[in-house]
Formats: structure tokens, C-alpha cells, sequence
């Protein structure tokens, strides 16, 4: 099982050794393990979650963007206090998940996405020292990371650093454009992933998903959306507007990305958090 894989992994990240054979079971060996990764005694956990508001970010032909509307809040007649909300938000909006079906027909959908290949050691490519509105993460920038740290693992989650994050509160300086409605499409500047990169990845890698810090895997002046094709065609998801990838190292980190269950979604919002084993804990 692929979470037992990575919890393995990380226990020899962190030096971390299951109990000697005989006497225990599998499952009371590897209780150490499992339990410094959860109690933060091995590491620590680093949110790439931006919280979802009045002021998130959506895709600028979505002009609601995200509601949190009040049903209750105070004290009740039976003297406890209750607070309850709903919520309306578009799939893909916020950090969130871009299902394979959301550029490729007949492939998974938010609910068919495996486990697997929503959990798993990740890549952290970091391009922010050069990254401009119109970069496009090239496949010389993959094969310069692979030469410092080796080839990207299969069963990887590459994570892009832009260092667009930063900018996440100036809805204009993140998306290139203050517009909004379907003319503001052909103002968006941000950077993402060269198709040809795309390409390269899904011929000579097996990653099960690419995540960025900007709002799209295509660049603001992709027209083509040929990055979502080519990775969305081989089932690969993707996450946007991804937080504090400056936070994880290069290799080594484990990244657990949880999207809403939405039976047939195209995505959703998307709870994304690492894992970066020998780190303080806290």
C-alpha cells in the first residue's frame, strides 16, 4: 500500500527503525513510525493551504467567487451557543484540485482520483529567483533539478515554486489583471508549466500529480490550456494556487492533498499540507 510505502520512507528519512522482528505483528512494529509522524516528534507539518474567503482568488469569469453565509450564530433558547454557515464556491477556485476530467474526457473525476496518487514524495522545483508574468517552467529547468538531486521518483507529487504566492492578496499583481468577467481572460500574467515540459514529464517520468503556486498549470496567456490536455489525458491531477512552497526542501518532503469528494466533480477545494521528515516539529 502506497501510504505504508511513504510512512517507510519516512521513517528511514528520519532515522526512525520499526521494532526488531519477532513477538509484534507488522502493525505494532511499525506503531513508532506512524505515530512520530503524526505527534510531530519526527517532523514537521507545513500547510500549502490559502483559506478560502470573501477575498479568494477565482478564475475571472467566475464573479461570485467564494460566499460563507450565515445561519446561526449565538446563544440558543436551551442556553448553548451554535454557530452554523453554508457555503457557495465554483470547482476550481482557492487551492484547489483540477480532476483529469477537467481537460480530458473519460478520464477520473474528483471522486475516482486513488488515494495513491494523492499521497506521496514530492519534487520541489523552485524557479521563483527567475520567474516573470509570462515564465514558463521549461524542461531545462526540470533537467537542472534532476541533476542536482537525481531523477524525479515515480509515484512523485511535483510541486512548481513560482514564488507567485506572495502576491495572493493583490488579486491584480497574482492574476496580471483587476478585470473580471470574460474579458479579463486575455489580461491574465502569470507563470506556469511549458507544454513541451508537460510533455517530457508524462514520456520519461511516472508522476501521479503536478502542483503550482499560480492559478492555472497553463501561463495567464496560454489560449490553449495544452498543459491541462497533456497531463489531465494521462490521468495526472493537477493543484493551483498552492501555498509556502518556500517552506519545503528540494527532496524529501511528503505531501497529502485532499480535495472535496464531489461525485463526478471536474475539482474542488483542496486541503494540501507536507510532511518534511527531521525538521523541528510543532
Amino acid at each position: 500500500m502506497k501510504r505504508m510505502a511513504v510512512l517507510t520512507a519516512v521513517a528511514l528519512a528520519t532515522g526512525c527503525q520499526p521494532a526488531p522482528e519477532g513477538g509484534t505483528t507488522p502493525d505494532t512494529a511499525d506503531a513508532p513510525v506512524i505515530a512520530g509522524v503524526f505527534d510531530g516528534s519526527a517532523g514537521r507539518w507545513v500547510d500549502l493551504t490559502h483559506a478560502f474567503s470573501e477575498s479568494t482568488v477565482y478564475w475571472p469569469t467566475d464573479t461570485i467567487g467564494f460566499v460563507h453565509e450565515e445561519l446561526a450564530y449565538g446563544p440558543t433558547e436551551a442556553g448553548y451557543f451554535y454557530s452554523s454557515y453554508r457555503f457557495e464556491s465554483a470547482e476550481h477556485g482557492g487551492t484547489h484540485l483540477d480532476a483529469p476530467i477537467h481537460f480530458a474526457e473519460g478520464r477520473r473525476t474528483a471522486d475516482e482520483i486513488p488515494l495513491s496518487d494523492l499521497i506521496g514524495s514530492a519534487a520541489v522545483i523552485d524557479v521563483s529567483e527567475r520567474a516573470h508574468p509570462d515564465y514558463l517552467v521549461s524542461v531545462a529547468d526540470l533537467e537542472a533539478w534532476e541533476s542536482e538531486h537525481g531523477p524525479i521518483p515515480g509515484g512523485a507529487i511535483v510541486l512548481l515554486r513560482t514564488g507567485w504566492d506572495a502576491r495572493w492578496s493583490d488579486r491584480a499583481a497574482y492574476l496580471g489583471t483587476a478585470l473580471t468577467g470574460p474579458d479579463a481572460v486575455a489580461e491574465l500574467r502569470f507563470p506556469g508549466l511549458d507544454p513541451e515540459a508537460a510533455r517530457w514529464l508524462v514520456e520519461n517520468r511516472d508522476i501521479v500529480a503536478l502542483g503550482l503556486d499560480t492559478p492555472s498549470l497553463d501561463s495567464g496567456q496560454s489560449t490553449d490550456y495544452a498543459t491541462h490536455v497533456i497531463l489531465n489525458s494521462e490521468n495526472i491531477a493537477g493543484f493551483e494556487n498552492v501555498a509556502n512552497l518556500g517552506e519545503l526542501p528540494p527532496t524529501g518532503a511528503y505531501v497529502v492533498a485532499l480535495p472535496m469528494k464531489i461525485e463526478g466533480g471536474s475539482g474542488g477545494p483542496l486541503r494540501i499540507v507536507a510532511f518534511v521528515p527531521g525538521a523541528s516539529g510543532g
